[in-house]
């Protein structure tokens, strides 16, 4: 049977869709190949995760959330904030990673997760 062998993409819907990827790439270091970001391969798991359309953990009119891996979160959070970027100031703590939040200029909650010292 033909499987899954990894995720390929986020994609999200946006007013100024170029605006919002100079700011990704200001902000995050990210670098765009074409009109997408090739992200580097972290050689760590991906999640994928179902939420019921009330579950609070994502804003309710936002039908999906990016959860980005990060080596720092404090510094990558430190630096967003410091940029004026709107960041929550609840910080989670779990086995499996840290996770930190942000706000993007379309209004997006974006998630950051660094994983546990080893994890890669």
């Amino acid at each position: 049977m033909a499987s899954v062998t990894g995720f390929g993409g986020a994609f999200l819907r946006a007013d100024d869709p170029k605006a919002l990827a100079r700011w990704y790439e200001q902000h995050l270091g990210l670098a765009r190949t074409g009109t997408s970001f090739v992200l580097p391969e972290a050689g760590g798991p991906v999640a994928l995760a179902f939420f019921s359309r009330d579950d609070p953990y994502l804003p309710a009119e936002q039908p999906v959330m990016l959860d980005l891996r990060v080596d720092d979160l404090d510094a990558v959070l430190d630096a967003l904030a410091a940029a004026g970027v709107e960041i929550d100031p609840r910080r989670d703590a779990f086995g499996f990673g840290r996770f930190g939040w942000f706000t993007d200029p379309a209004g997006n909650r974006v998630e950051l997760w660094e994983a546990p010292t080893g994890d890669a």
